[in-house]
């Protein structure tokens, strides 16, 4: 099941996992789990397991048939790096972006020291590769350590999803991050992200050589509030670290 993505950073979704289990307070309102929850006891339905940990072998090789390169966000609806998928699996999904490097892949997570310790075994001093990005999911001041763990990782395009931002993040260190999003928190119970937490961001991103990307403000839906940061659109992208035949697609 993959399809083309609403969300503003990406172009497609592919999950070769889908469920997860929660970790922190960003995890609180998980639209993903709110979404699969849906069709729960559904027969043959995808999520007939609802938000339930599953592995989708037959989706493994999805990428390779899309000749066209993509923006593609790996496991929207799940965790790579959650402690109950075994690491053999992990590598088949790691075998195939590395196959399919036309296209750019997105890796976020919240488990950062698994995902470091992973990619440490993997690579080794050789580094990941290019077209293939890991960026950790960062909510509050509290869980600022799992930046450490991304910068523990040798990789030029390192990203961080400030979103849900549910705190002020202050005094953080951002050189050798290629790309921040910040965005606030949408569906029922939303809770409000505080103007003076993203513009602060924005200023450490400008600070440090980040491209900043202003998501939304969010609310009772995605686009309730908008996505103008004093009165602009932030549409920061760190081309530097796209490989040049990719982003010539990509923007040709």
């Amino acid at each position: 099941m993959a399809q083309k993505s609403d969300i503003e950073w990406t172009d497609a979704t592919w999950n070769p996992v889908t469920g997860c289990t929660k970790i922190g307070p960003g995890c609180d309102n998980c639209y993903a789990e709110r979404f699969a929850g849906r069709w729960r006891g559904i027969p043959g339905h995808p999520y007939e397991q609802g938000f339930d940990l599953r592995l989708w072998p037959t989706r493994l090789e999805q990428p390779l048939r899309w000749k066209k390169p993509r923006m593609i966000f790996v496991n929207s609806m799940s965790d790579l790096f959650h402690k109950d998928i075994d690491r053999a699996f992990v590598d088949r999904v790691f075998d195939v972006m590395e196959r399919a490097d036309w296209h750019v892949f997105q890796v976020l997570t919240k488990r950062s020291s698994l995902m470091r310790n992973y990619v440490r075994a993997r690579y080794g001093e050789r580094g990941v590769p290019l077209h293939i990005w890991l960026g950790v999911s960062v909510e509050d001041a509290a869980h600022a350590a799992r930046i450490a763990h991304l910068k523990d990782i040798r990789s030029e395009a390192r990203f961080i999803s400030f979103e849900p931002l549910l705190g002020a993040i202050d005094d953080v260190d951002l050189r050798g991050i290629a790309w921040a999003i910040v965005g606030g928190e949408s569906g029922p119970g939303a809770r409000p992200m505080h103007p003076d937490w993203a513009r602060r961001l924005r200023d450490i991103c400008n600070r440090d050589g980040v491209a900043f990307f202003f998501k939304q403000w969010g609310g009772a839906r995605p686009k309730s509030g908008g996505r103008l940061l004093d009165g602009e659109e932030w549409n920061g992208f760190p081309t530097k670290v796209v490989p040049k035949p990719i982003l010539e697609a990509l923007t040709g």
